[in-house]
């Protein structure tokens, strides 16, 4: 990554992103999340992204049912067409009860078609690192096999960078983000090795000095989960590229 890149180049993607899809305004990873950003007019999204039994992306955060879906056990234990009869909704309210569980395919194409830009948290279930990297790697890059601007592409997250790597195998045009809590001292090389365009870390976790050590280096920085307006306009006048953030209904999609 060239050092001094400037915020475009090492970051053409829009600066809020709404998190989970829905954040506080719609049940996470679902198409009624996805929705409700596009309804609001954000310009891209993040979701999370694991395996079903039957090796079919699935949105879903946790591995294990009983907090978004009712139930008990590991969602790797379900094949997808059983997790789309679950409940993704109810939990959030009456309004979205019978919300099912999305398939990867349907919410990226879906996402597509309403021109908003997604960032893919590759989330694998204990185990599945690589065989999840693989397969959301092989989708996504047969969704956009290359022709697009740098701006189109989706971009992939993990804290896996064993997840990172096999979805770099699979997808080696398809950028990449390294997820992090707290910024660890050997970032660059961990940004090096896996050829990613951005670190995303915890918002708390960062300083004005590490965001310009970051940046300067020519690397994307996304920090979540940003709810507060003002610390929001603080990363941005720390240099930070981009937030991810629940509340995009105060901090939307031209927030400055």
């Amino acid at each position: 990554m060239a050092a001094g890149a400037d915020a475009l180049s090492r970051w053409p993607y829009p600066r809020v992103l709404a998190h989970r899809g829905g954040g506080k305004l719609a049940p996470e990873n679902t198409l009624a999340g996805m929705r409700e950003a596009h309804a609001r007019r954000m310009r891209g999204v993040e979701f999370d992204v694991m395996l079903a039994a039957d090796g079919i992306p699935v949105l879903m955060h946790d591995s294990q049912l009983g907090r978004t879906v009712p139930g008990v056990g590991s969602v790797s234990a379900f094949a997808s067409e059983e997790l789309a009869r679950m409940d993704a909704g109810g939990w959030f309210g009456p309004d979205f009860l019978g919300e099912p569980v999305p398939a990867l395919q349907e919410v990226a194409s879906w996402l597509d078609d309403h021109g908003l830009w997604m960032n893919v948290e590759i989330k694998p279930a204990p185990g599945h690192d690589v065989d999840t990297g693989d397969i959301v790697g092989r989708l996504i890059a047969e969704l956009y096999p290359g022709m697009a601007g740098a701006a189109r592409l989706p971009l992939f997250s993990s804290f896996s960078a064993t997840a990172l790597g096999a979805a770099r195998a699979a997808a080696p045009h398809i950028p990449r983000g390294l997820l992090v809590e707290e910024v660890p001292d050997d970032w660059a090389g961990q940004l090096e090795a896996l050829d990613c365009v951005s670190l995303h870390c915890r918002h708390d976790a960062l300083d004005a000095a590490l965001a310009l050590r970051i940046t300067g280096a020519g690397y994307g920085l996304m920090c979540y989960t940003v709810n507060e307006p003002a610390r929001a306009r603080q990363l941005f006048s720390w240099g930070v590229d981009a937030i991810c953030t629940d509340r995009y209904d105060l901090i939307g999609a031209d927030f400055r």
